[in-house]
């Protein structure tokens, strides 16, 4: 028995606008909107009755057609557009038939499909990124003075603010914003018949031409302008960029498409990883206001935003390494790299549609808990300014010198569990030369943020 794809194992994007802008019936309306469009674009152009423009564009209802009996059917030719054209020529009126998909080939119409199942996609995808970029500015600002550990390789390194790594959150989120609006804008019509000089309708038209007895005799080069000005008028219909030339083995808008989602979900999941490395119980920076149940321990709130959206980041670059590795097409229209192309990019819309919808819940949920990196500020001892440390003892002793002082001072406190401050003070005991020097302050790890607070400024001012 057939059971549709309900999205039970895919948590991350189930529920979310980008499932129901890439489902079946998203992608069947989406080749229907191609067909009517290129009817309608030929009849701009008068290759078509203006009334066989209106009847495709009628009866272009995904609803009309069986989406399951689309599927089964589109194994024996191996894709989906060729059933749904003879069951599109069957549902137009008689006349209207001869200009359901005529001179087009099946790429024409999925590829464009596709395009229009991004941009839609992606409207949505950029919505979320911009409430997303709007709650973590919020938070940067809100914590642009709120020291905490700065951590490299895992261990504590030296102090930083949260408003700081906020801050770079959000320049991530808007860099993908960005790429993922140029992308959008550049998404291309497909159109170029079955191997991409345009042939088909060359031919349609200058038998349109003949049967038209008051049609003046054409001038050379003229049906080369008329053809370019059916696809600029297809484009328009369609509301996609005009693609300078027939892409269907040259396909950079799927490359490009690919790597700006593929970009996306990484910069989202540099958010997670942050948020699921601070949110760890012993760490407690920071913890998602809805957290999710465990089915066995009824104590835990699991931070279910960030692990689906990591889920996500990591999942992405695959899909998007097969849509890279379909470039390398053959001949004027492929046997398999094309086909590669479909579930991947599907699956990659709906990963970052998720992901976005995930992030801007996360961002807007994130509970900020300053004392515990107050903290944890504390758990080395003073040894997090060892770097500040070094910097005023080379000034007095040479860095060689103030080096191997260091080095000894932190392995002495190390060891006896003591606080680093202490052993400083016999250490000036035993060098003249840092005599005077202001322990207190200079092992105070709040007074040693650098410029955390004027970078996350400038970051701010970036719309």
């Amino acid at each position: 028995m057939y059971e549709s794809d309900a999205g039970l194992l895919a948590p991350g994007r189930a529920g979310s606008p980008a499932e129901a802008t890439t489902g079946d019936s998203a992608f069947l309306q989406a080749m229907l909107d191609a067909e009517a469009a290129l009817t309608r674009a030929q009849s701009a152009c008068g290759l078509a009755p203006a009334e066989a423009g209106r009847a495709v564009t009628e009866t272009a209802d995904a609803g009309r057609f069986d989406v399951r009996d689309l599927a089964l059917r589109a194994r024996s030719g191996g894709n989906p557009v060729i059933p749904l054209v003879v069951d599109l020529m069957a549902a137009v009126p008689e006349d209207a038939r001869p200009y359901v998909h005529r001179g087009a080939t099946s790429q024409d119409i999925l590829d464009t499909a596709a395009m229009l199942v991004a941009s839609r996609t992606l409207a949505t995808v950029l919505d979320d990124l911009e409430r997303a970029a709007g709650e973590v500015a919020r938070h940067a600002a809100t914590h642009r003075d709120t020291q905490m550990a700065g951590r490299t390789l895992t261990q504590h390194a030296v102090p930083t603010t949260f408003g700081l790594k906020a801050a770079g959150w959000r320049a991530l989120i808007l860099d993908a914003r960005d790429r993922l609006t140029a992308v959008r804008a550049s998404l291309p019509a497909q159109l170029g018949g079955a191997a991409g000089t345009l042939a088909a309708f060359s031919a349609f038209s200058a038998s349109a031409a003949r049967e038209d007895t008051e049609e003046q005799e054409e001038t050379d080069g003229q049906e080369e302008v008329d053809l370019l000005a059916l696809v600029a008028a297809y484009a328009r219909e369609l509301g996609l960029a005009e693609p300078l030339l027939p892409w269907h083995t040259l396909r950079t808008p799927i490359a490009d498409l690919a790597g700006a989602l593929a970009f996306t979900a990484g910069a989202l999941g540099k958010m997670a990883a942050d948020v699921l490395t601070l949110s760890r119980t012993e760490i407690g920076e920071v913890e998602e206001e809805e957290g999710g149940d465990s089915s066995a321990l009824p104590h835990k709130s699991n931070p279910v935003h960030a692990t689906l959206i990591a889920a996500a980041a990591r999942r992405a670059p695959g899909l998007a390494a097969t849509l890279y590795g379909s470039l390398a097409a053959e001949d004027e229209r492929p046997a398999g790299a094309w086909h590669a192309e479909w579930e991947p990019l599907r699956d990659l819309l709906r990963l970052v549609g998720g992901a976005a919808r995930d992030g801007a819940a996360l961002a807007a949920g994130l509970r900020v808990v300053p004392y515990a990196m107050r903290e944890n500020l504390q758990l080395t001892d003073g040894l997090i300014v060892s770097e500040r440390l070094a910097a005023v003892f080379a000034d007095r002793i040479g860095r060689a010198r103030a080096r191997e002082v260091l080095a000894a001072a932190a392995e002495r406190a190390h060891s006896e569990t003591t606080d680093l401050s202490d052993v400083l003070f016999d250490v000036l005991r035993e060098e003249p030369e840092l005599a005077g020097l202001d322990l207190a302050e200079l092992t105070d790890p709040t007074r040693y943020t650098g410029s955390a607070g004027p970078l996350t400024d400038r970051a701010l001012e970036r719309r």
